[in-house]
C-alpha cells in the first residue's frame, strides 16, 4: 500500500508543499491526489487518501480515525485574509438573515456559525451551502462566506458597498486564541503500515515549512503572482499573518473550538484530546 497525499491548492497551505523533494518520494511510493477541501475530508475519510491537510472540523468529527503530524498546521492568531465574510448590512445585524455559505469548507462554515451564535447572540439565521461565487451567492443571500483563494479575489474587488469581515480576527478578538483552519492529518491504519515512509514524508513536510519562512516565502510568492495575480505587498502581508507551527496554543485553540461546535451540536461527540503521531507505531494523546 504505500502513501496517498491529499493536496489542496489553496495557497494558505502552500508552504507546507512547495518544497517537498516530489520525485523521491514519489520514487519511494508515495503519489499527489489534488483536491479542494471538502472533497479531501471525504477522501481521507473514506481511506482513498491516507494523509493531507484536512479542515479542522473534519478532524473533530472522526477523532478515532485519525493522528495529527506534530508542528503542522494552517493556523493564524488574528486575521487569517482568506476568510471573510461579505454582507450587506453590520454583522451586528444579522439575525433572521439569510446567509449562503462556501461548499468548499468544513471547519470555517462551522466557525461562522460559532461566532455568530456564541459571541452575537444571533437567532433564526438561515444558511444555504453553494458553489463559491460570490455574485451569486450574494444575489439573494444577506451575506456569504467565501475561504481560501475564492475568498482573496473577491476582497481585491473595487468598492461594492459590503461589510467585509475577516472570521479569523473575529475569533481572535473574542477568545484571544489562534484558530487552527487546517490540521496535517494522517489515518491511523495508514501510520501504522507505512510508518517508515511517513516519517521521511514528515521531514520533507518540516523542511519545506522552515525553507519557506527561512527564504521569507518570496520563491513561492513571485510564482503566486505570476499565476494568480495581487500585488507582492499583499502577499507579503497574507503570508506574514499565517502561521503553521502547532505549538500548545494552537493546540488550546483548537479545543476550544471543538468544545463551542459540540455546545451548539455541530458534531455529536465533544473532543476533549488530539491525537497525535510520533515516530514508532504508537501515538500519543494530548490533553
Amino acid at each position: 500500500m504505500k502513501l496517498a497525499i491529499g493536496e489542496i491548492s489553496y495557497t494558505n497551505i502552500l508552504p507546507l508543499y512547495y518544497f517537498l523533494k516530489r520525485e523521491e518520494l514519489e520514487e519511494k511510493g508515495c503519489s499527489f491526489v489534488p483536491q479542494i477541501p471538502a472533497q479531501l475530508n471525504k477522501s481521507m475519510k473514506e481511506g482513498s487518501v491516507h494523509v493531507g491537510g484536512i479542515s479542522s472540523f473534519a478532524y473533530g468529527q472522526n477523532p478515532e480515525l485519525y493522528d495529527l503530524l506534530p508542528d503542522l498546521s494552517v493556523s493564524a492568531k488574528g486575521n487569517v485574509g482568506s476568510i471573510f465574510l461579505f454582507s450587506k448590512k453590520p454583522i451586528t445585524e444579522l439575525s433572521h438573515s439569510d446567509i449562503a455559505l462556501t461548499n468548499s469548507s468544513a471547519t470555517s462554515v462551522h466557525l461562522l456559525k460559532v461566532i455568530l451564535k456564541e459571541f452575537y447572540k444571533h437567532e433564526n439565521i438561515t444558511y444555504n451551502l453553494m458553489e463559491p461565487n460570490g455574485a451569486e451567492m450574494l444575489r439573494d443571500h444577506d451575506a456569504c462566506l467565501l475561504i481560501g483563494d475564492d475568498a482573496i479575489f473577491k476582497s481585491w474587488e473595487k468598492s461594492s458597498g459590503l461589510y467585509v469581515y475577516d472570521i479569523g480576527g473575529l475569533w481572535y478578538e473574542n477568545t484571544g486564541l489562534p484558530m487552527t483552519f487546517a490540521v496535517i492529518a494522517v489515518r491511523k491504519d495508514i501510520a501504522r503500515k507505512e510508518n517508515q515512509l511517513l516519517e521521511e514524508l514528515y521531514k520533507d513536510l518540516q523542511r519545506s515549512k522552515q525553507l519557506s519562512i527561512q527564504t521569507n516565502f518570496q520563491t513561492m510568492i513571485q510564482e503566486i503572482i505570476h499565476k494568480h495575480g495581487g500585488r507582492k505587498e499583499f502577499w507579503d502581508h497574507y503570508f506574514s499573518g499565517l502561521v503553521y507551527d502547532f505549538t500548545e496554543k494552537e493546540k488550546e485553540g483548537l479545543l476550544y473550538y471543538y468544545h463551542l461546535v459540540y455546545k451548539h451540536r455541530f458534531i455529536e461527540q465533544p473532543v476533549k484530546q488530539l491525537s497525535m503521531w510520533k515516530k514508532g507505531l504508537e501515538s500519543q494523546t494530548i490533553i
